[in-house]
């Protein structure tokens, strides 16, 4: 007998090789019917698989998973990449099939062919795949020999299949997994069959691949699909995909006119005037809160000789994203693709006294890194890019309080900028690292113990820290659901050690400060770019690069709408006029769909009485205030809330403003 361990504690006696179905079976008939995987000890494997000794050497914590798992959807997504799979070699013989990994939200195999796949054919294979779905082709597990499983694939035409087995390590188990008659190289786990996979998929795109991600390999069709639980899951995820393409930062960028991306710069953002607007105001923003926080800004050199970035160990790490230059004298020299190893420079002139320490250096620094031109997105990905870059240089025992120091004040601006903080992970040593593993552990210790210090509940990343330390990641989820990676907090014992940095202590000796490496926002090009799909565009007004636009009704309210303007410019609020000869309907229109905030309309009336009407982005109907009240108002709307905190200023809601509108 074998004894296993349930969630809720309980022990239980199964006869040896049951498998996960029979234990399923033995609790009751109905939970056999929804079993679809078991979890031992963290793995999750197949519900027919025997458990074997090997299986069972560790504690025995077992649990049956059914459908609503997310363990369950990541393996119906993996099933539903075979499905396609099976599909795509059924209707186009002489296909090859290459890997087909989960995706977030969905999954894709890597096809070669030479004839191309068109968009028509995703609806013609989607329709197999709900075929072979109906079919209940039942999945099994089979160990191959790796020699015959060579021949096998070699054999039948599928050379990458066979490639990938070469390239297995020795020790490794062949497995293939059969779906009814078709067959494919997997490590699993899978579902019982087919029909658990479900109809609740579609595919979604074609994109081209190179075999391996090399381009020097063979190109090879890639096709994207989405698979999910219910199709109600799938319906609300299509729904968010509809609206994810509304508010694509490429698509308003053009329409709010604020910047573009050329053939002749790859991955380099043509800010124009509007943009650059709003790039000022998120860096004017994050220079005041960074003020207040106690940093030091500094400006270290765009290019520096390599020799630096090698002792640094960025040349062994980044190498191969480094743009690199030869001078006329010999001299090899990299453009930084980080700031860290200048601002170590920085603190290294001079001597430095515990006294001085914590040390808060920061830089909005323009980086370089060489991205492959499939990698690159818009502005959210690209090859020039500015970091609210800081590094915290610090004694052990102040690692706490900066941690806390900096979470709060990551907190605030995220709140500020009207993002909500989704979830801190904790990312431990990867494999490619310097400093001891001593080194690394009190690291770990130290971060994790500060964070949640700090009030961090942590997600684990294992393998995931910088190449010189442990870090955490803080994400964002937007307006739509989705989550987005941006602040970082990393601790580094190694970068210090390597480049020299020390400080004189109290008792006289020499020692090494610890650096913190920080960001709040990340890069700036994809906080904008994150900024913008979450408002859709519709920015809040002390954001927005035009934020009042005075348009008229008629001619005769021309200078008054120039004197309106004249005295908002004088507020120092970002407003245009526009006087055209063009209906006033036509004129609102178009300043709505550039996302214009305010918009205050004047005619004759106006000008008279000394008013204005003003007409809020998404707002239904006008407000119409005096021209002192209104400039108060939109005064206030346009003033940065940090701002409002140091001076004390209450913000004007919209109850007082249709208040102040009936008074005036």
């Amino acid at each position: 007998m074998i004894d296993l361990v349930f969630p809720d504690g309980s022990v239980r006696q199964y006869p040896d090789g049951s498998t996960g179905r029979d234990v399923a079976a033995a609790i009751s008939k109905s939970l056999e019917k929804k079993a679809l995987l078991i979890k031992l000890d963290g793995q999750v494997l197949d519900l027919d698989r025997a458990l074997t000794p090997d299986l069972l050497a560790g504690e025995r914590k077992f649990e049956i998973l059914t459908r609503e798992a997310p363990e369950a959807l990541e393996t119906i997504r993996h099933d539903t990449a075979h499905v396609l799979a099976e599909a795509v070699q059924e209707l186009f013989p002489g296909t090859q099939v290459t890997i087909g990994p989960n995706v977030e939200d969905g999954f894709y195999y890597d096809f070669a062919r030479e004839e191309p796949f068109s968009l028509d054919d995703l609806e013609t294979i989607e329709k197999r795949m709900k075929e072979i779905v109906d079919r209940d082709e039942k999945i099994t597990r089979e160990v191959w020999d790796r020699e015959e499983a060579i021949a096998h694939f070699d054999g039948i035409g599928e050379q990458y299949k066979a490639q990938i087995i070469r390239d297995l390590p020795g020790t490794d188990t062949i497995t293939v997994y059969r779906q009814g008659e078709w067959k494919d190289l997997c490590r699993g786990p899978h579902l019982p069959s087919t029909k658990h996979v479900g109809k609740a998929f579609k595919l979604t795109k074609l994109a081209g691949a190179y075999w391996r991600g090399d381009q020097n390999n063979a190109q090879l069709q890639r096709i994207y699909g989405t698979s999910w639980a219910s199709d109600a899951d799938l319906e609300a995820h299509l729904k968010r995909i509809e609206e994810a393409e509304r508010r694509d930062h490429r698509k308003l960028g053009k329409t709010m006119d604020l910047f573009h991306i050329q053939e002749e710069g790859k991955g380099m953002v043509f800010w124009h005037a509007k943009g650059w607007a709003l790039y000022r105001v998120l860096e004017d923003y994050m220079r005041r809160r960074l003020d207040a926080a106690g940093y030091k800004e500094v400006k270290t050199p765009q290019i520096l000789d390599k020799s630096l970035w090698e002792k640094s160990g960025h040349a062994e790490k980044f190498g191969h994203a480094m743009f690199m230059c030869e001078s006329a004298e010999g001299e090899v020299l990299a453009v930084k693709p980080m700031n860290c190893p200048g601002h170590i420079q920085i603190f290294n002139v001079g001597q430095k006294s515990y006294r001085e320490l914590p040390l808060r250096m920061a830089e909005f620094g323009a980086c370089h890194r060489y991205e492959p031109s499939g990698a690159m997105h818009g502005i959210m990905r690209v090859r020039a890019f500015t970091q609210d870059d800081a590094h915290i240089f610090c004694r052990e025992e102040q690692v706490t309080e900066e941690s806390a120091r900096f979470i709060e004040l990551l907190r605030s601006v995220y709140n500020d900028l009207g993002m909500t903080l989704a979830d801190t992970k904790f990312s431990t040593r990867p494999d490619l690292r310097a400093g001891t593993d001593e080194v690394w552990d009190k690291a770990e210790s130290a971060l994790s113990a500060a964070a949640e210090a700090a009030g961090e509940t942590l997600v684990l990343q294992e393998g995931e820290g910088a190449f010189y330390g442990p870090k955490l990641e803080f994400s964002l989820k937007d307006a739509i659901g989705r989550v987005w990676q941006c602040g970082t907090l990393q601790l580094d014992f190694v970068l210090p050690e390597r480049l020299d940095a020390e400080y004189v202590s109290e008792d006289g000796s020499k020692k090494r400060p610890v650096m913190l490496h920080r960001a709040i926002l990340g890069s700036f090009e994809r906080f904008i770019g994150i900024l913008l799909e979450n408002y859709a565009g519709a920015l809040p007004v002390w954001l927005a690069p035009t934020q009042v636009v005075v348009t008229t009704i008629t001619s005769d309210a021309d200078p008054y709408a120039l004197e309106v303007v004249e005295k908002l410019t004088k507020l120092g609020m970002r407003a245009e006029v526009d006087l055209r000869n063009e209906k006033i309907n036509y004129k609102i229109r178009e300043h709505s769909l550039a996302k214009v905030p305010v918009i205050a309309v004047v005619g004759r009336k106006e000008a008279e009485t000394g008013q204005l009407a003003l007409r809020r982005l998404g707002g239904e109907g006008q407000s119409v205030l005096s021209l002192e009240e209104a400039l108060r108002v939109l005064k206030n709307d346009a003033t940065p809330p940090d701002v409002k905190r140091a001076l004390g200023i209450a913000d004007l809601g919209v109850a007082e403003s249709v208040e102040g509108a009936a008074t005036a």
